[in-house]
């Protein structure tokens, strides 16, 4: 193109986003999904996620594949917020291929799977939510939806500190005009006007906004406070019925008033009763700012001592976010297997 810009799907791709497939090393896979597996890999001598897209069988599905992957690059290469994926480049040829920094802490479920039955302590899940709730405020700020906020779209840090958003692929750019289509995102999450007024018909036309995010915001508070599944006992399809035609919500009755507040307002019927991510970010700091215990006064006499034992720095909030540097940022565990080449890797795999 004359302008310099290379073509991918639907939308043109900056070059410096652009992938060299010959320096983009394949090692053990760390995930799968419904379109895409994503491996543990190299780029340029960093370690990285490498998400390889599923080929599609029929033009439907290739056509659908092609503008999700267009859509996705385009909002990762858009958007940079220190609580989401970092973007490091994508390319469409041989295969569709999105690269982002590697994250080794593993997805908010499994983290939450092998506390169980514990629970993370109160300052810690509102600490986690504040940093879900920043990365949402950035894309509501862009105009993007996410539309698929859930535990297993959440990855932690290698300390376990920090929560990053991923998977932009059922991301959409909001239009009060636009209809969307209700594909999206897992039940048990979904808010419930993304759903048919008669039935759960795929693919549906709805008028929806952000605030679908905010929805799906409060399911997973409510899970990292509780450490439950929400909706327990019932299926993906039940627990979406039973939001959508029965307004039913998992319980808040034994939160605090403050945190029950947050949680039921979030997921109001009324799109328009529920805050934006602004206001519930405020909210959650002047909660953390409530249980936190207060900075300890240290009398002016106690410096006088040279033999004074001052007490330990109180850890306060800061502590409870990540503590982001270049050690934390880049992973330093090595790529247990030794990297193949990226085309065999994906004659292999895919």
């Amino acid at each position: 193109m004359g302008d310099g810009f290379y073509s991918v799907g639907e939308f043109s791709l900056d070059p410096k986003w652009l992938i060299d497939p010959k320096l983009l090393f394949v090692g053990p896979k760390i995930g799968e999904g419904a379109h895409a597996k994503v491996y543990e890999g190299k780029y340029k001598n960093q370690n990285v996620a490498i998400k390889i897209v599923h080929k599609g069988e029929t033009p439907e599905e290739i056509a659908k594949r092609d503008n999700r992957f267009a859509r996705e690059v385009a909002m990762l290469s858009r958007v940079q917020h220190k609580n989401l994926v970092k973007f490091i480049g994508a390319c469409k040829e041989p295969v569709m291929v999105i690269v982002t920094e590697l994250l080794l802490g593993g997805t908010l479920r499994k983290y939450l799977l092998n506390l169980r039955p514990r629970c993370l302590d109160t300052r810690v899940a509102i600490g986690f939510a504040l940093d879900i709730a920043r990365a949402m405020e950035c894309l509501h700020s862009h105009g993007i939806i996410h539309r698929d906020l859930k535990p297993e779209n959440l990855l932690l840090t290698v300390d376990h500190k920090t929560i990053k958003l991923a998977d932009f692929g059922l991301a959409r750019e909001e239009s009060l005009t636009e209809m969307m289509t209700a594909e999206t995102g897992t039940y048990r999450w979904m808010a419930p006007e993304l759903y048919s007024t008669v039935t759960l018909r795929h693919g549906e036309k709805k008028h929806y906004n952000h605030k679908v995010d905010a929805y799906s915001f409060a399911i997973v508070l409510w899970e990292l406070i509780h450490n439950k599944l929400p909706f327990e006992g019932m299926s993906n399809l039940q627990a979406a019925y039973a939001a959508a035609f029965k307004n039913v919500r998992p319980s808040a009755d034994d939160l605090p008033d403050d945190l029950a507040l947050i949680v039921t307002s979030c997921w109001k019927e009324d799109p328009n009763s529920r805050p934006n991510f602004t206001q519930i970010i405020q909210m959650l700091l002047h909660y953390l700012s409530a249980i936190s215990p207060p900075e300890p006064v240290i009398p002016a006499r106690i410096f006088s001592s040279k033999n004074a034992v001052l007490p330990p720095e109180s850890p306060g909030t800061s502590s409870l976010m990540a503590k982001r540097d270049d050690a934390g940022e880049t992973p330093k565990t090595p790529i247990e297997s030794k990297p193949r080449g990226f085309f065999f890797c994906f004659d292999q795999c895919c």
